[in-house]
């Protein structure tokens, strides 16, 4: 038997203020949708955080549960796809933006939003990775496809410390890429060197000193997250034929750059897009991370809470104290 009321983390808003607590919400209160979802693992991403504390451009109405990353059990489905009791996962859509989300714990959302998890892959894992896993995997995908192999070069990852970051470091040393990881955060250096990266330098050290159109080339592909000058200066290091992926925002949302690296060099520019790829597209990512690309060493930058910590977990991220994966065990 389904339970009539479940608890969820929902987010109100009165004026200008937000906050969050654990409330009863009930069946009725979750939109229309073809399966309905008994929640086990959400995790924490900075569009959640962003949520959580009201930023109008990713939720427009409140009150809301954010989370837009859901593992679990299927509870019910009007869909031949999926059978109760069947181990899935949501990833990206509108999950936890415009939609309750994760961190609730029941959800009910459209079949082909609900991918269903590989075998050897559980809930908990699965959200470890989440999005930011998705979106850390794509940026590797995107390297390979234009050509970028270990026998390249170095790899730069800028925002190392980060869930995008630091899954991105752990995959491509998992393949045998030389990674050199930016960061800010120098107490997280050792950290990054035992994931597999062979270098650590300062975000400091990505910049340019020079505001020439081009610099020494050195790059054979980059995962950035942070954008901004960051990515004008890795775009203008980059070797030729060299790949430079972006999917963060968090120095910047706007891009100035020249455009002699990619008619001099002919360097490729890609943007990752995970929260809207295609099922397909999410489950052949997801049985990777699954098999060969599962980097020995995940547990090593996994930190899990109760819904009831994740206000704290938030404040962390938006004030850039937040690293590695937070994954949230529902009750």
């Amino acid at each position: 038997m389904i339970a009539e009321t479940f608890h969820a983390l929902v987010v109100r808003a009165s004026g200008a203020e937000f906050s969050m607590a654990i409330e009863d919400r009930r069946l009725e209160d979750l939109p229309a949708g073809d399966v309905l979802i008994r929640v086990s693992h959400s995790s924490i991403n900075y569009k959640d955080a962003l949520s959580a504390t009201g930023n109008r451009g990713v939720t427009r109405d409140y009150p809301h549960t954010p989370g837009i990353d859901a593992a679990g059990e299927v509870v019910s489905s009007v869909s031949d796809a999926f059978q109760p009791g069947d181990s899935v996962a949501v990833m990206g859509y509108d999950l936890g933006m415009n939609t309750p989300g994760g961190w609730g714990q029941l959800i009910r959302v459209p079949a082909d939003w609900v991918i269903a998890l590989p075998t050897g892959l559980s809930a908990r894992d699965a959200m470890a990775f989440g999005t930011a896993g998705m979106t850390a995997a794509s940026s590797v995908m995107a390297l390979q496809d234009g050509g970028v192999v270990p026998e390249s070069g170095p790899v730069l990852v800028t925002g190392a410390t980060g869930g995008v970051g630091t899954l991105a470091v752990m995959i491509l040393a998992e393949l045998g890429y030389e990674v050199v990881a930016a960061s800010g955060k120098t107490d997280r250096f050792p950290l990054l060197k035992e994931l597999g990266a062979s270098e650590v330098i300062g975000r400091e050290d990505v910049l340019a000193a020079s505001d020439r159109s081009m610099l020494k080339a050195r790059w054979s592909g980059v995962i950035d997250t942070v954008a901004g000058a960051y990515l004008d200066s890795a775009l203008r290091a980059t070797r030729a034929a060299g790949v430079v992926t972006t999917c963060g925002m968090i120095a910047s949302v706007r891009l100035e750059t020249s455009i002699f690296p990619f008619i001099l060099r002919g360097i490729r520019l890609q943007g990752i897009d995970q929260q809207s790829a295609s099922p397909a597209c999410k489950r052949d990512v997801l049985t990777k991370l699954a098999e060969a690309w599962k980097p020995a060493g995940l547990e090593a930058m996994v930190h899990t809470c109760s819904l009831g910590h994740v206000p704290e977990q938030v404040a962390a991220m938006l004030s850039g104290r937040h690293s590695g994966r937070t994954v949230i065990v529902l009750p």
